[in-house]
């Protein structure tokens, strides 16, 4: 006889249940939701703890090696936290490698970058007004860049997923500038028969080609229409929008990584210091700051618990790269690689008694097939930084659920919005959730759950039912 899915999965609860008459098992209710989407147990690890007590409420599979997608970030981030310290800031610096006579320069601009993983298009334009600022009008050498405080490192933005112009593909940079990526914007215009396309930032290097036909309708799958086509080079880029754009869509953008690290710096530069006044017409190549010499302009990032914020609530994975390479510096002597970054993080650890054997470090962000942690590792994390003295900093940087980041849209409609504080994590064949849930009566938990199985993308209801019966507070009757 056939069983149908419902009954195989009715039949392995059963086993399940029959097998495991641990306290902590995972409540018979979640379980039933993980087997209901085709996901078996054995691809499944949870792990629930309330602060302040020593044993777990659920314990399912807790020292399994599991790839833990983006919730991976929450290492990165307790680390830079705690390693770099929550009021530490990223800087880049601009050097004169030549004399400045009557606001000329004769010879070279160097820029230096210290990894700073949020460079913005404004800020990179108040870097030139210092610049300009200096009286510095004319520069008559080329754009050198200093990249060194990262180790050069191959970098394939196809690898991972074969999509190498995805702003998340981006390679870290000690010169990073605005993600490497381009803003194109549609919008309807004002007489209602056409495409207007802005890019931002509008660099020289990047040519835009045509506009799609503006046309009636709902947006659906509105970037699928434009029928858009990308020609990607080091130094220069075409972009070409030749399909339709429905009406019914407003305004919509759509980010794009083009040119390399190297060209795109040099676009960024010829166009906002020739906005600035300033005059500059030559190139772009490799070199080193003059040894000794003082800066004419520094930028500073903002603190890094904004970083972490960034890189937690909206799942950054540029960012959390960047902050993972910048943590080799507190252990190592440069340049930064991501072997030295690891171990930086290993030592930090191991001070902390927080030994995890199965602990496999990557990139630091998650977004990878290879980085490994166990559910209850993640879970003793979590209970260190509630202990921590950047406690606040960093639950602070989670997602709120129902409110904002990636939780933004779940639990709208159930009494745990706003009671939970999450970072989550996608990947194909991966779900992950990790993260602090404020129950009643002032009860706090740290939870944590991966799914490691090809049916893994229909996860959501059983993680979500997981959380709320944590806020609920009813393990007591779900587990017996």
């Amino acid at each position: 006889m056939r069983l149908t899915s419902r009954a195989r999965s009715l039949l392995a609860l059963f086993a399940w249940l029959a097998a495991d008459g641990a306290g902590a098992a995972l409540p018979r209710e979640i379980a039933h939701a993980f087997l209901e989407a085709q996901i078996p147990l054995s691809a499944v690890s949870a792990y629930v703890q309330e602060i302040g007590e020593a044993r777990p409420l659920v314990s399912h599979q807790p020292a399994k090696p599991m790839n833990p997608a983006s919730t991976m970030k929450l290492v990165t981030t307790f680390a830079g936290l705690e390693l770099l310290g929550p009021d530490y800031r990223w800087k880049t610096e601009a050097y004169a490698a030549g004399a400045i006579v009557d606001g000329v320069l004769e010879g070279d601009l160097v820029l230096k970058g210290y990894g700073d993983p949020k460079i913005t298009i404004e800020q990179f334009q108040a870097l030139i007004s210092a610049l300009r600022a200096t009286g510095l009008a004319t520069i008559r050498g080329d754009l050198v860049l200093d990249r060194s405080y990262f180790a050069p490192s191959p970098h394939d933005p196809a690898a991972f997923d074969a999509e190498p112009l995805k702003p998340y593909n981006v390679g870290p940079d000690a010169l990073l500038v605005n993600f490497k990526s381009v803003r194109f914007v549609f919008t309807p215009n004002a007489a209602g028969d056409a495409t207007e396309v802005r890019m931002e930032p509008p660099l020289a290097a990047v040519a835009l080609h045509g506009a799609p036909r503006l046309v009636g309708g709902e947006c659906n799958d509105w970037r699928g229409g434009l029928a858009a086509s990308f020609a990607n080079r080091a130094d220069h880029a075409d972009a070409t929008f030749g399909g339709r754009y429905p009406s019914g869509c407003g305004e919509r953008d759509w980010y794009i990584a083009l040119l390399d690290h190297a060209h795109y710096v040099h676009a960024m530069f010829a166009r906002y210091w020739s906005d600035a006044g300033g005059s500059f017409a030559g190139g772009v190549h490799e070199g080193k700051a003059p040894p000794g010499s003082t800066p004419l302009a520094t930028l500073q990032s903002p603190p890094l618990y904004d970083a972490v914020r960034d890189i937690n609530k909206l799942s950054n994975n540029v960012m959390a790269r960047q902050l993972f390479l910048t943590l080799a510096t507190s252990a190592h002597a440069l340049p930064a690689t991501t072997v030295r970054a690891a171990d930086a993080v290993r030592r930090w650890l191991a001070k902390r008694k927080l030994g995890f054997p199965e602990l496999v470090l990557e990139n630091g962000s998650g977004l990878s097939r290879r980085e490994r942690i166990a559910a209850k590792s993640m879970a003793r994390l979590l209970l260190a930084a509630d202990g921590s003295r950047v406690r606040g900093d960093y639950v602070s940087s989670l997602a709120v659920a129902a409110t904002d980041g990636t939780m933004r849209k779940r639990f709208a409609d159930e009494s745990v919005a706003d009671q939970a504080l999450l970072k989550t994590g996608t990947l194909e064949g991966v779900r992950a959730l990790a993260g602090y849930v404020l129950g009643h009566a002032a009860r706090r938990y740290v939870v944590v759950c991966f799914v490691n199985h090809p049916n893994a993308a229909h996860a959501q209801r059983a993680l979500d039912l997981l959380v709320e019966r944590v806020y609920a507070g009813d393990f007591d009757r779900s587990v017996k």
